[in-house]
């Protein structure tokens, strides 16, 4: 291992066996045990390499905690705070972006259960008059499929500028959405997939209308309280991080300037599409809580998880507010990722909650960081690949291996 490298292997407890854990043994007269699948041990060394290919690409320091019917294991490298020197910490908090997406999603899914909205209804039924077109519904904003622009496009054309004239401002609600419907929509509600945090923002409008309550309440109340989350929280609009937390590092778009912490912003341009803080262990507990059906109802999981292509590779989807992302091994992973300045990450869990892996690198504005990031995916939930299959795919990556091809974009950046 190279001195970059910091190794944590935490102990943990194995969840109950599920669909996709590795079988007990039973008799020769089981042919559907014997026929079942073993499910692959994580490759640590893979997890590793991908984390350090983030690093090679410009990040200070990376993470990555996988959690299986084997256990925990997890990894670091590099650093979380370029001024010390304090070494990337598994236990530490940092700025997880769109992954706050799927948080907003879940509140709001429960809120269609008890019957406060409905999916296929227009949003200016609860919102009068927000949005120029009663055509779109509020399934139409968790799929990314309104129409709505995205301001974030125009905000951080120049990503250092853009960012600094953003960090300490306040936005309301209101004013996001009249950035959105200043530009052309980009598609007829329904028609194509066009992500935007323009939807995200309406989603935070619908859900304190519907309780009452800051979108803040609803988290802590329906998402982190039950699941004792811990280290998760919302902060808008104050700027700082408390307790042990991962400093971030945005790239600038000229090729060689000095990076610039990000850590400190109020994080007010994206609000409900991405303000929450978490840790590596958390955000598996959400991801898998979530999979396995503690936070939503088996027809909202299925909604949830009913997913179209997000490019013509028919490897990588979107359903509401989830991504799902088909990897080589033939494994299905769900949840989502996120750049927020200073941040990229990644947690996804298979669809029986079983596996989970969250992956951080702390830097943005850097594509071929985020897209080594995602290496994680394969190497932790296909596990090694045998000699003469890596070689094939680092000579030749093919459509079928996600991890191969670049990064989505959750923001504007410089590939």
């Amino acid at each position: 291992m190279s001195a970059t490298l910091i190794t944590a292997l935490v102990a943990g407890v194995a969840p109950a066996t599920s669909a996709f854990a590795t079988p007990a043994p039973t008799t020769a007269a089981s042919p559907a045990a014997a026929e079942a699948p073993a499910v692959p041990s994580p490759d640590m060394e893979g997890v590793t390499a991908a984390l350090n290919a983030a690093m090679a690409n410009g990040a200070p320091g990376a993470m990555a905690r996988f959690t299986g019917p084997e256990g925990v294991r997890s990894r670091t490298v590099g650093v979380q705070d370029r001024v010390s020197g304090a070494p990337m910490d598994i236990h530490s908090r940092f700025r997880i972006g769109s992954v706050s997406k799927t948080f907003s999603t879940v509140v709001l899914l429960q809120l269609v259960q008890e019957g406060k909205l409905e999916l296929d209804t227009p949003v200016n039924t609860y919102l009068p008059g927000l949005l120029p077109d009663d055509r779109i519904t509020v399934r139409h904003l968790l799929t990314h499929r309104s129409g709505l622009a995205d301001y974030t496009n125009a905000m951080f054309e120049h990503t250092v500028p853009g960012f600094e004239a953003v960090r300490n401002r306040v936005f309301s609600y209101q004013e996001l959405v009249d950035l959105s419907l200043s530009e052309p929509r980009t598609t007829e509600p329904g028609v194509s997939y066009k992500y935007s945090n323009a939807n995200f923002v309406v989603v935070g409008m619908l859900i304190e209308k519907a309780t009452g309550r800051p979108v803040s309440d609803a988290y802590e109340r329906r998402i982190f309280k039950p699941l004792k989350l811990r280290k998760t929280s919302y902060v808008h609009p104050d700027t700082r991080i408390e307790g042990a937390h991962v400093r971030g590092y945005l790239h600038p778009d000229e090729e060689g300037g000095a990076l610039v912490d990000s850590t400190e912003q109020t994080v007010s341009w994206a609000q409900s599409a991405g303000a929450v803080l978490s840790s590596p262990a958390d955000l598996n507990t959400f991801t898998s809580a979530l999979m396995r059906g503690r936070l939503l109802s088996p027809a909202m999981m299925d909604a949830m998880t009913t997913v179209t292509p997000t490019d013509t590779t028919n490897t990588r989807f979107y359903g509401l507010g989830l991504r799902r992302y088909d990897l080589s091994c033939g494994a299905r992973v769900y949840g989502h990722t996120g750049t927020v300045q200073g941040f990229y990450t990644y947690t996804f869990s298979t669809r029986d909650g079983s596996r989970s892996l969250s992956a951080m690198a702390n830097t943005s504005n850097h594509g071929a960081a985020n897209t080594a990031l995602g290496g994680t995916l394969e190497a932790a939930f296909c596990g090694k690949k045998p000699a003469a299959a890596a070689s094939r795919a680092a000579a030749s990556p093919t459509a079928g291996d996600v991890t191969s091809l670049p990064a989505e974009r959750d923001l504007p950046e410089r590939y």
